[in-house]
């Protein structure tokens, strides 16, 4: 299959953006969490664009953030001080964890963007005031952007963004299903970095790539897998390091699905295209698979996880921990409670902006692989 497109994306996101920058009138909004509103950028006439921090050498940050700061908001904000992000016309901190929100002042102060606007939504999901605080919240982001872009966003505008997140959500579900049944058509890695590229392309050109992508995967023939083979789901915040599906590989499994806000997170959840724009797309966030930045009953996230594996007949979770993510690294002892119970083989690895030496994680994988 040719990626190459979403590699050269993924290889230099700075000199894609800059090239976007070039070519197009459209303004490049930064985001940092799948919990960003697209459908009122991309209605704004902006690009949206994913920072996921691709600097390793943090000098720059190491000035401003604590050394207990994770990889994502150290390598985002090394990242913009450097000036590898001197393309975005402004950038949006949805309300997350407190290092992310932290960032977000840090930000203001130091980086000199255009816009910056804070997306304050509510953490507690499942009451009818959290709803009415969410629209509020929608439509104070919906005034943000057409001041400082200068532009109305109208209900079309809206409806027309909506079916274009719609219809990328469903076709890069359509490449996680494709994967699921054939794991080898696309790959591990490869899937990983359409994903990846997905949230940094032009939408409109991303839009055109993917049913081609699509229909050349479909039209391959079925490649049977070996019985002996295991079936891998992921769980955790993000995933950054593409080596992890080839090594998972290499030590005999398949990740046939994942529980990330950069995967599958990340395309879960449809917008009404029927119904009131902004309240549909309220609707669409509040009902999403949560996070652990957000509540929405004490069990939600669990079930969620048993589900997934059952679902997808996994043989066992691995959990990718971000050091120093307090939040999944919370949630974790209730999730592996849960899966424990229903008998659903799991193991922790955590990694940072470096992954473990390839020997010493293939050993690991191999002997969780082993005993499934």
């Amino acid at each position: 299959m040719n990626c190459e497109i979403f590699e050269n994306i993924i290889g230099d996101p700075a000199a894609y953006g800059r090239q976007q920058q070039a070519k197009s009138a459209k303004p490049i909004i930064g985001y940092v969490c799948s919990y960003t509103p697209e459908e009122l950028i991309l209605a704004a006439g902006a690009h949206p664009f994913r920072i996921f921090g691709n600097s390793r050498n943090i000098e720059l940050a190491d000035e401003h953030l604590q050394t207990y700061s994770c990889a994502l908001v150290r390598g985002a904000l090394e990242d913009a001080l450097a000036g590898n992000l001197d393309f975005l016309a402004g950038t949006v901190f949805p309300h997350s964890c407190d290092s992310i929100m932290r960032l977000s002042d840090i930000w203001r102060i130091n980086v000199n963007l255009p816009f910056h606007c804070d997306v304050v939504l509510p953490v507690k999901l499942n009451t009818a005031s959290s709803r009415d605080y969410f629209m509020d919240v929608l439509e104070r982001f919906r005034l943000d952007l057409e001041k400082h872009l200068n532009r109305p966003i109208t209900k079309s505008d809206l409806r027309k963004a909506i079916n274009t997140t719609n219809k990328i959500r469903g076709y890069l579900k359509r490449l996680y299903e494709l994967h699921h049944d054939n794991p080898a058509t696309p790959k591990g890695h490869e899937l990983y970095t359409i994903m990846r590229a997905s949230m940094m392309m032009d939408r409109q050109d991303l839009l055109s790539e993917l049913p081609k992508l699509i229909e050349n995967l479909e039209a391959q023939s079925p490649k049977e897998t070996a019985n002996k083979r295991k079936r891998i789901v992921m769980a955790g915040s993000i995933c950054e390091h593409p080596d992890i599906y080839s090594i998972i590989d290499e030590a005999g499994g398949d990740v046939v699905w994942d529980d990330f806000c950069s995967g599958a997170r990340y395309f879960e959840g449809h917008v009404d295209e029927t119904a009131e724009p902004l309240s549909a797309i309220a609707d669409r966030y509040m009902n999403r698979v949560v996070c652990p930045a957000k509540h929405d009953g004490l069990s939600n996230r669990a079930d969620h996880l048993v589900s997934l594996a059952k679902k997808r007949k996994a043989d066992g979770v691995i959990f990718l921990l971000l050091k120093y993510c307090d939040p999944h690294a919370f949630d974790y002892p209730y999730l592996k409670s849960a899966l424990d119970n229903e008998g659903v083989p799991n193991i922790l690895i955590e990694v940072s902006d470096q992954l473990p030496a390839h020997g010493q994680l293939k050993t690991r994988f191999e002997a969780f692989i082993e005993m499934l």
